[in-house]
C-alpha cells in the first residue's frame, strides 16, 4: 500500500509548497528547472521540509533518470552499479544524508560529479562546511532551506484529504514543528490505528508503538533534549542512559558530539573552561573512529561534563549582548578605540586618548554602564 506521503507528493514546482525563496517567481531552483541547467547542488535543511520532493521534480523536468540512495547504508558498489547502467537520460543521485559518507566515500565520489557522469543532488540537516570535503563541496552549489510555517504545514494537513476539527488540526501543525513527514506521517497512524482523526487519537497515536523513534521525529528531539537536561543537571546515570538510547537507535554519533561542544560552552563555561576541550576531542574522536568504539569515548565526555561544575555567564551575556545589538543596531563606536591606519582619521579623533589597561567605558555611549557578565 503506498504510504500517505507517497501519494500527496507534488509533482511540479506549482504544487510544491514551501521554500519560496528557491522555487518562487525567478528564485534559482524554478529558473535551474525552467532552463533545464543540469547541475550538482547539496539541499540543506531541517526534516520534513521537501528536500526529497524537489530532487524528484528536478529530474523529471529534466528529463534525467534519478538514483536515491541513502548514505546510511549506501556504498561504493551502489556508485559503480549506477556509473556502469546503460541509460540514454543524464543520470542524477540523490544521496539523502550525504553527511554520513565519511571521506573515503565522498573522495570517491567525486571524480564522477566532476566528470559529469554523475549530477549530484545530496541532502542532508547537518552543515556542509563541516561534513562534506571541501573538493566536493566546491563542485555543488548549497541551497539553504527553511523550517516549514504553520500555514504551511497547515496546507499541507489539507492536501492529505483527511476529515480532522480545527482543535486537532492546530495540536497537529504545532506538534509537527516545522516537519511536514511528521505530520502526515501521524495522520496516517491515526486513520490505520483509529479509523477516525481526533485530538485525543491523534494523542494516543503519538505514543503507540507503531510509531518508532525517527532519527528525524519527535522522539529524536525528546531524547537529545533529555540528554542535555541530564548532564545540566549534574545527573551522569541520566545522560548516560539517554546516550546508550540515541547510539541504539541509530544516531549518528557525530551529532550528539556535537551537541557536547555546544553544552560544553553553554552550561559549563567559565566554571571549567577545559571542558571545551574536552568535548571537541570527543568529536574528533567521533570523526576518526566511528561506531562502534566511538561510545566509549562519547560515554567518556558524557560522564566528565556531566560532573563539571555548571556556568552559564558567558552564554548568557551573549544572549543579553545580542539583544542589544539587534535592538539598537550599529551604534557609534567609541572614537578612542577605532582603528586609524590614516592621517585623515588620525586627525579627526580615531584612537586619540586609547590606553591599553584603561578603566574607562568601551562600549557604545548609548551602553554606557552595561554589563553583560554577571
Amino acid at each position: 500500500m503506498e504510504p500517505l506521503a507517497s501519494k500527496i507528493r507534488p509533482k511540479n514546482l506549482d504544487e510544491f509548497i514551501g521554500q519560496e525563496h528557491l522555487v518562487g517567481p525567478q528564485k534559482p531552483l524554478r529558473v535551474a528547472v525552467e532552463k533545464k541547467h543540469l547541475f550538482s547542488f547539496i539541499l540543506w535543511g531541517p526534516p520534513g521540509v521537501g528536500k526529497t520532493t524537489l530532487a524528484k521534480i528536478y529530474a523529471k523536468c529534466l528529463d534525467a533518470k534519478l538514483y536515491e540512495l541513502s548514505a546510511v547504508s549506501a556504498g561504493k558498489d551502489d556508485i559503480k552499479k549506477i556509473i556502469k547502467e546503460p541509460t540514454p537520460h543524464a543520470k542524477v543521485l540523490f544521496l539523502d544524508e550525504i553527511h554520513r559518507f565519511n571521506k573515503a566515500q565522498q573522495d570517491f565520489l567525486l571524480p564522477y560529479v566532476e566528470s559529469g557522469q554523475l549530477t549530484l543532488i545530496g541532502a542532508t540537516t547537518e552543515n556542509p562546511s563541516f561534513e562534506i570535503i571541501s573538493p566536493l563541496l566546491s563542485r555543488c552549489r548549497v541551497f539553504t532551506l527553511n523550517e516549514l510555517s504553520d500555514a504551511e504545514i497547515g496546507e499541507i494537513i489539507n492536501r492529505t484529504k483527511l476529515k480532522l476539527n480545527q482543535e486537532a488540526k492546530d495540536w497537529l501543525i504545532s506538534m509537527a514543528n516545522g516537519d511536514a513527514r511528521q505530520a502526515i506521517g501521524l495522520l496516517e497512524a491515526t486513520q490505520n490505528l483509529y479509523g477516525k482523526i481526533t485530538l485525543d487519537n491523534l494523542k494516543n497515536a503519538l505514543q503507540s508503538k507503531f510509531l518508532r523513534y525517527d532519527k528525524k521525529g519527535e522522539e529524536h528531539y525528546n531524547t537529545i533534549s533529555a540528554f542535555i537536561k541530564s548532564m545540566r543537571a549534574s545527573q551522569p546515570d541520566a545522560a548516560v542512559y539517554y546516550l546508550a538510547r540515541m547510539i541504539d537507535s541509530g544516531e549518528d554519533p557525530k551529532f550528539i558530539a556535537r551537541r557536547m561542544v555546544i553544552f560544553a560552552s553553554e552550561d559549563i563555561g567559565l566554571a571549567q573552561p577545559t571542558a571545551l576541550v574536552v568535548a571537541n576531542d570527543v568529536f574528533r574522536a567521533c570523526e576518526t573512529i566511528g561506531l562502534p568504539e566511538c561510545g566509549i569515548n562519547l560515554a567518556h565526555g558524557v560522564v566528565y561534563l556531566a560532573q563539571c561544575k555548571k556556568d552559564r555567564r558567558a552564554y548568557n551575556a551573549y544572549m543579553e549582548a545580542m539583544s542589544d545589538v539587534k535592538k539598537h543596531g550599529n551604534l557609534p563606536i567609541p572614537l578612542k578605540i577605532r582603528n586609524a591606519p590614516t592621517k585623515l582619521m588620525k586627525e579627526l579623533g580615531y584612537g586619540k586618548g586609547y590606553e591599553k589597561y584603561t578603566k574607562d567605558n568601551l562600549l557604545p555611549d548609548k551602553l554606557n554602564g552595561k554589563k553583560y557578565l554577571y
